[in-house]
């Protein structure tokens, strides 16, 4: 076992923001299909036809481990992306790069920034605290349907977070593969208000089956501060709100979660997040022993496992990041 060490990112000025996940990738995925519903009234069909073509023969890709661009993952709005914040990543434990990982990613906020932030783009230290290791952060599969927009998102390295995804990079030769899982997903988000800490994570137990199926080790991963980039309208369960919310969730396949930050030239009101610091902390990896058919009671055994190591985490770090003693994690 190596010693635990604690480790930053730089901090730098920045400017303006992007997204990968729900809200803000719904409207840039709009704008892509948009565009794609232009050309086909238009009758461009010397662009779509050939576009429709490509998209059937790649459809597989996402499953297969994406195809990510070091080209985007280095464009300089990225650096401004993170130093806006600013996204800091620390590691708590070394990691074995011939192993692989599940990183279980929380909470999903509205933003998702951490994990875009420190997965997604070459301006994190990821690859500096955990050499040898690749991340591959999973998304629904839907966006991935969406023309023009999927090839924006593979290009960051996301990939789908269907099971066959997930097992195509735990399955990977070598080692240091890493798949992060945001576990709370899109009902998760309609919980995003400063100051509370609630995750779905009690029903969530498909990643445990395939940790326990490949022997891949679990990791604990907490983001500070990614509830706090916005405030949402008050939506309480049970509420009227909640309910229309929950249902079009059901329906979309993601939530619309109603926030409000800071304007570009103002910071009374607008949708640009919060300047307030983000810390994603990696916890330490719980070893797995590959069982090839998991029993329920082997499932729930190491479920239990992880949500106290998860609390833990929580409850280590918390004081340093402006956490009161008093607040807690809430696991639904």
């Amino acid at each position: 076992r190596s010693n635990s060490r604690r480790s930053t990112s730089r901090w730098r000025g920045g400017c303006r923001r992007r997204r990968c996940c729900s809200g803000c990738s719904a409207s840039c995925c709009s704008v892509c299909t948009g565009i794609f519903v232009i050309l086909i009234i238009r009758n461009y069909w010397f662009l779509y036809i050939p576009y429709l073509t490509w998209l059937y023969f790649d459809r597989r890709t996402p499953e297969q481990g994406g195809r990510r661009s070091n080209w985007v993952r280095n464009w300089t709005v990225w650096r401004y992306f993170k130093d806006y914040f600013p996204i800091h990543v620390l590691k708590t434990w070394d990691l074995d790069p011939s192993h692989n990982y599940i990183f279980g990613f929380h909470p999903h906020g509205v933003l998702v920034a951490g994990a875009f932030g420190n997965f997604c783009t070459n301006y994190s230290d990821f690859k500096e605290l955990f050499p040898g290791c690749t991340a591959y952060v999973h998304l629904l599969s839907f966006w991935f349907w969406c023309p023009l927009f999927r090839e924006y998102v593979l290009s960051f390295g996301a990939v789908s977070v269907s099971k066959r995804s997930v097992s195509h990079v735990l399955s990977k030769e070598g080692g240091g593969n890493i798949s992060v899982i945001i576990l709370g997903g899109a009902k998760e988000s309609l919980d995003a208000h400063p100051g509370k800490f609630t995750l779905f994570i009690r029903q969530r137990k498909g990643f445990v089956k395939l940790a326990l199926t490949h022997g891949a080790s679990l990791v604990p991963v907490f983001s500070f501060g990614e509830n706090e980039l916005f405030k949402q309208v008050s939506n309480p369960e049970g509420s009227w709100l909640r309910t229309v919310q929950e249902k079009l969730q059901k329906i979309m396949g993601f939530a619309l979660p109603l926030f409000h930050a800071r304007g570009i030239f103002q910071y009374s009101f607008g949708i640009v997040p919060y300047r307030k610091p983000i810390h994603t902390v990696v916890g330490r990896p719980i070893p797995v022993q590959q069982t090839l058919h998991p029993t329920p009671e082997q499932i729930e055994e190491l479920h239990k496992t992880y949500m106290e190591e998860l609390r833990k985490l929580f409850e280590e770090h918390k004081g340093k990041f402006g956490v009161p003693e008093h607040k807690t994690l809430i696991f639904k």
